[in-house]
């Protein structure tokens, strides 16, 4: 069964849990100050079986921009975006920052539903119809169809629905083969259960009695028990709305903003590097500016540094930059992000991230070389790139860990003949003009000693390892001895295979 993740999105009041209700016969405002007020507040989920082989799982999202960062929390997971427009209003200030969120986060399609269209005649519909259509040019919603509707009357649910069908089709799924990762929206205790983690499943899949670690505490736990769209399963996948039951931690040890994953998989990181675009309708953002960083269901103060120099980012510009976390969290690259204004609080951009380890650097560096190849789409250069700054290589689980790419992935980039990799029980990977470079110079060290020290048999290994080698790995020191063709090892010491000590009978 196919799985789809569709958002809501628009202005405070356009209709956009009434929708939802109408859509599903799911009320999404959950909470008593919601329904007393009229509006939603926090993240709202509901879900619809459209055929027998889709199901859709809404995330409604509040609109009034007092409440963006909780849209935001709700936005991050989706596939598909539920455009809301109400035909008596129009465009109104939440439509455009929902719109902007939408186009910085990558959301591929969408469908525009032209709500309360019971109350507007022909021609005001048609002349919404026509504001939409200039309003959404050039984007990812310029082909979506309008749908108008009523959640009132029924009026053009039917087409709504079946144009949720069209669309979803074409949306590809998640990966249920990736990594494990679950970033949390809720957390509550459940009578009978204990505490209970809600999530959109963006990559992989999840069983009951699986091994989890929760991020940034890096705490391992025990999945009691799984549940998607509020059953109970024997496996949750991506792109499903999932709700996990956790023993041995209380509620209030768990946040919004935390993420679940595999075991003893991933890190937690503080600095990342990313690809920035600012809005034409944001201000210049100044090199270290303070923001409010927003990734998947987290919220966290930042500072946003750029490179080479510069001193301003322009509006409506893009540029490489360097984005430092107050808190840690777990992020990977290809994760998209926002940023708001620190004060008054609005969004400025967004962008994607290229790296969560990078090199410390001066703010004179120039970025773009390294960070345009971790941008591209050649794997190989970009795992090369990482082992060729790794000191002495690195562990093909660490490369995972740094870029979130499958096991599968990694080992297929090593084949590049620019990189040698070491087989099990050692699995490493070395820059292999680093490792033949190395090991020639580890021969020429030999040869020096012989020509100081004559009388001796050899080096001691771990005089030999400690000059430029010391914090190596000892089985990659073994495997650049065993690569240099001149070198002979006896027990503890290295020396040239030429080299033999003979001496004359007074000398002995």
């Amino acid at each position: 069964m196919k799985n789809i993740i569709v958002g809501t999105a628009g202005h405070i009041d356009h209709g956009k849990t009434s929708l939802v209700k109408a859509l599903t016969g799911i009320d999404a405002d959950r909470l008593e100050e919601e329904k007393r007020r009229g509006i939603t507040i926090d993240i709202g989920f509901a879900h619809l079986q459209l055929t027998p082989d889709l199901r859709i799982g809404f995330v409604d999202v509040p609109g009034h921009e007092r409440f963006i960062k909780n849209m935001l929390a709700g936005v991050g997971g989706i596939d598909l975006v539920l455009f809301v427009i109400a035909a008596d209003e129009s465009i109104k200030p939440q439509t455009r920052e929902h719109f902007d969120i939408c186009r910085l986060l990558g959301i591929p399609a969408g469908i525009i539903a032209l709500t309360k269209a019971d109350l507007a005649d022909s021609d005001i519909l048609e002349l919404a119809r026509l504001e939409i259509e200039e309003f959404v040019e050039g984007s990812f919603l310029a082909n979506a169809p309008i749908v108008p509707v009523s959640s009132t009357t029924g009026l053009g649910l039917d087409d709504l629905r079946r144009e949720l069908t069209s669309a979803a089709m074409k949306v590809a799924s998640k990966d249920s083969s990736g990594h494990f990762r679950l970033p949390i929206d809720r957390s509550f205790s459940a009578r009978g259960f204990g505490t209970v983690v809600t999530g959109t499943l963006i990559s992989g899949s999840v069983r009951p009695e699986q091994e989890v670690e929760l991020h940034p505490s890096g705490r391992l736990l025990r999945v009691r028990g799984v549940q998607v769209y509020g059953a109970p399963a024997a496996r949750a996948t991506a792109g499903q709305r999932t709700a996990i039951n956790l023993p041995d931690i209380e509620p209030a040890e768990l946040e919004r903003g935390m993420t679940l994953t595999d075991a003893h998989r991933f890190h937690s990181t503080r600095t990342l590097d990313c690809d920035l675009t600012l809005l034409p309708s944001a201000k210049p953002l100044k090199h270290r500016a303070p923001v409010h960083f927003h990734a998947g269901t987290a919220e966290i103060e930042a500072e946003v540094r750029f490179f080479s120099g510069r001193t301003v980012l322009p509006p409506g510009e893009r540029a490489f930059a360097r984005i430092v976390l107050r808190q840690p969290a777990l992020l990977l690259p290809g994760d998209r992000f926002i940023i708001r204004k620190f004060s008054p609080v609005i969004t400025i951009g967004g962008g994607v991230i290229l790296d969560i380890d990078a090199p410390k650097t001066r703010a004179s560096f120039d970025a773009a070389p390294r960070l345009d190849i971790l941008s591209s789409q050649d794997l190989a250069s970009r795992v090369a790139l990482l082992i060729r700054e790794s000191r002495f290589g690195i562990s093909p689980a660490d490369l995972v860990a740094r870029t979130g790419l499958s096991a599968a992935q990694i080992h297929t980039a090593l084949q590049s003949p620019k990189l040698l990799s070491m087989p099990a029980p050692h699995a490493w990977a070395v820059d292999r003009a680093w490792f033949t470079a190395t090991a020639s110079k580890l021969v020429q060290q030999v040869r020096d000693f012989h020509n100081r020290n004559s009388l001796l048999p050899g080096i001691p290994k771990q005089d030999l390892k400690g000059r430029d080698l010391a914090a190596a790995p000892a089985f990659l020191f073994d495997a650049l001895l065993a690569a240099a063709p001149d070198l002979a090892t006896d027990g503890e010491t290295v020396r040239l295979k030429t080299h033999k000590l003979v001496l004359k009978q007074d000398e002995e």
